[in-house]
């Protein structure tokens, strides 16, 4: 009954949320303009503002975890690595590899892993959910770009790709707002009072906007291609971002680093999260086939309503 109960309490009211965008985009109530402009909204205000203001109230003791590094980037590269080579294999191509490794390994961190992990674990797993998402705003994003780069050129410029991923990161306010709260931190200057309400009532917002925007993607998406082809490759992403890589992060996190509870239980909760929207626009920017990642988005959001309940269920009994 324990068990019931959490599920209840921490997955339900995310997933509702979801179906909630789902539906209003499906019933047309809000439109793809609607989706743009809320998803900008998340992204540009609200997620940095509860990024900045978690950071700028956290200590680096706190944040410095190297067994969760290992963990949770260990599952995330080892994930990265076997997607991409069978990619390779198949179709020979860096580009798409790299935009399917990282499709596999890309968890939706920011929009899905947040507002779960705080209704789960409370404010003490914001920590955890900034390094995961800094891990794969930055590393992981800055890595499947390099590749692209360095394929896309006939001759290879390795200080033209630096700069492109350089400014690409510097740009992205998702990474530039946790890195301007651990100055502060570090600093030890507290946010004032004005600004902390500030901060508080735009991040407020966060957790349900970028829910209700992932279940309008997902409406947009759910017509995309089904042939054998990207049926096939979707299956593969799938399997290996909700069954692979919690597997190898739970045996990192429980067996080689032996992290505390909240730690192992937030890396866990993290890697079996979804494929977040990363892939999708890498695959839009360079042109590719996004039918793949759109769809292997929608289903691995579907597939994670049952292996994130059980996981919860689990985490109420450890």
């Amino acid at each position: 009954m324990h068990a019931v109960q959490a599920v209840v309490s921490a997955a339900l009211p995310v997933f509702g949320l979801i179906l909630v965008g789902y539906f209003c985009t499906r019933r047309q109530w809000l439109g793809p303009a609607a989706m743009d402009s809320l998803n900008r909204f998340v992204v540009y205000l609200a997620l940095p503002a509860v990024l900045f203001q978690s950071m700028a109230q956290t200590t680096w003791s706190q944040l410095v975890n190297p067994g969760f590094l290992g963990a949770f980037g260990g599952g995330m590269a080892a994930t990265f690595l076997l997607s991409f080579v069978l990619d390779r294999a198949v179709r020979g191509r860096l580009t798409d590899a790299s935009i399917e490794g990282m499709g596999a390994a890309y968890p939706n961190a920011g929009f899905m892993g947040l507002p779960l992990c705080l209704v789960a674990f409370g404010p003490d797993s914001v920590p955890a959910v900034v390094v995961a998402m800094l891990l794969t705003a930055t590393v992981l994003f800055a890595i499947s770009i390099a590749i692209i780069e360095t394929d896309q050129q006939t001759s290879p410029n390795v200080k033209q790709t630096v700069g492109k991923v350089t400014r690409a990161l510097v740009r992205n306010p998702l990474v530039v707002s946790p890195f301007a709260g651990m100055a502060l931190a570090a600093a030890h200057v507290s946010l004032p009072q004005p600004v902390l309400h500030f901060t508080q009532l735009l991040g407020g917002a966060a957790s349900p906007c970028a829910l209700i925007a992932i279940g309008m993607f997902l409406a947009q998406s759910a017509g995309a291609a089904k042939a054998p082809r990207i049926a096939k490759s979707v299956g593969r992403l799938v399997g290996l971002k909700l069954i692979f890589q919690p597997a190898i992060t739970a045996w990192l996190a429980f067996r080689v680093f032996d992290l505390p509870a909240l730690w192992s239980h937030s890396a866990l909760l993290l890697a079996a999260l979804p494929i977040g929207t990363g892939p999708f626009m890498l695959a839009q920017l360079y042109e590719r086939e996004a039918a793949v990642a759109s769809r292997a988005i929608l289903l691995s959001t579907i597939g994670s309503v049952v292996t994130v309940s059980l996981l919860i269920a689990w985490f109420s009994t450890h």
